[in-house]
């Protein structure tokens, strides 16, 4: 079937919307899924522009949120009419997803990030030639064909529009914090980069009793959001030495968890060196810059680690819900970081979430969606 998406068609191209494109058949265990929106993250900026690359032309988009049409013969957990949030594909039978570490499905890469399916078939195609595709998912669409691993459904009584990005950016920061560091209650954690990624791990700092939840960024705007969203303290990384301002926030120690979502050379090696005796930090951004420490004198003297997370170590069946379930209580009312925006403005919101004007910037794809 023909569909409309928008596609980018070269290194560093803009998105051009185009109402050409052929999607896919379906296969047994696939959904067809009508599109009412999708977030925009720093992933997809980065495969724009090249930082990491899965090739073009490519359709991007991986926080999609919709209503499902069609499901295929094999499918058991999704009928015509849910709704469903999208999420990255883990295969279900290797080692690591027995396991229940799906984000480190063996066969990730060649699901997610191949821009083609398993069997090499393409998802979407242009006039018989191949268009590239995005986590199994391109949610800059009118329509997408996913398997039913990518999908988690949600209450009907949610608007769609809202938790697109509870299948990226939410979950990774938040999982990153309750999945992956989990603080005790009392302990520190300082996080670096307020966006989208940065408030979700913030926020789950809070909601994991952390007593000190440290926000930095360099806007006040965004500092001022995070207070209001749960951050014991704030500092503008611009006007003061970031590093001596979390050790006078914790008697000198420094925070037992720091998060980065910057992905700036010098925010992550501040990341670290922020940190108290046998601190742990976590460096969660996709970007091509690298950290340059000396390993023996700022990690091996004060036990302190680096690790890297990869999509919050979530298990999208799991933890959407669970945030929906703090979202509900009022514990993780992420939909304060959000501004809506038309399908036809997707240029303008990516340049808006570029350049920090907005958090988290929803495509309304389905602008007769009612709620």
């Amino acid at each position: 079937m023909k569909i409309t998406a928008a596609v980018v068609d070269e290194k560093g191209g803009k998105f051009e919307i185009r109402d050409d494109i052929e999607l896919a058949d379906m296969q047994p265990d696939d959904i067809q899924v009508k599109m009412v929106s999708s977030g925009i993250c720093h992933s997809d900026e980065a495969l724009r522009k090249g930082d990491a690359v899965i090739g073009y032309p490519i359709v991007l988009g991986h926080e999609g949120a919709g209503i499902v049409e069609k499901v295929g013969s094999h499918v058991q957990n999704f009928v015509p009419g849910d709704h469903v949030v999208m999420s990255f594909y883990a295969c279900g039978n290797c080692d690591n997803c027995l396991k229940g570490i799906p984000t480190q499905c063996l066969h990730y890469g060649e699901n997610n990030l191949s821009g083609v399916r398993p069997d090499q078939s393409a998802h979407f195609t242009e006039n018989g030639e191949k268009v590239l595709d995005m986590f199994d998912q391109s949610s800059f669409t009118t329509t997408t064909v996913v398997r039913e691993r990518n999908a988690v459904k949600v209450d009907k009584d949610l608007d769609l529009r809202k938790l697109a990005p509870l299948g990226c950016g939410y979950v990774t920061g938040s999982g990153t914090v309750l999945n992956t560091l989990k603080p005790r209650p009392g302990e520190t954690i300082a996080v670096f980069g307020m966006g989208a990624v940065g408030l979700a791990a913030m926020m789950a700092g809070k909601i994991s009793g952390c007593t000190t939840v440290i926000a930095i960024d360099v806007v006040d705007e965004r500092l001022k959001l995070a207070k209001e969203l749960g951050a014991t303290d704030t500092i503008n990384s611009k006007n003061e030495d970031v590093v001596e301002a979390v050790k006078a926030l914790t008697d000198g120690r420094g925070v037992n968890y720091a998060v980065d979502t910057t992905g700036v050379t010098s925010v992550m090696e501040n990341s670290i060196l922020a940190l108290a005796q046998g601190g742990v930090s976590a460096c969660i951004a996709v970007t091509p810059n690298h950290i340059d420490l000396d390993t023996w004198n700022n990690l091996c003297v004060d036990d302190r680690s680096v690790i890297g997370v990869n999509m919050g170590d979530s298990i999208p069946q799991i933890d959407i819900p669970r945030l929906i379930k703090f979202y509900r209580a009022g514990m993780f009312p992420f939909d304060k970081t959000e501004k809506l925006y038309k399908f036809s403005e997707i240029n303008e919101a990516n340049a808006d979430s570029i350049s920090g004007k907005t958090i988290k910037p929803i495509l309304v794809i389905d602008e007769d969606y009612k709620f």
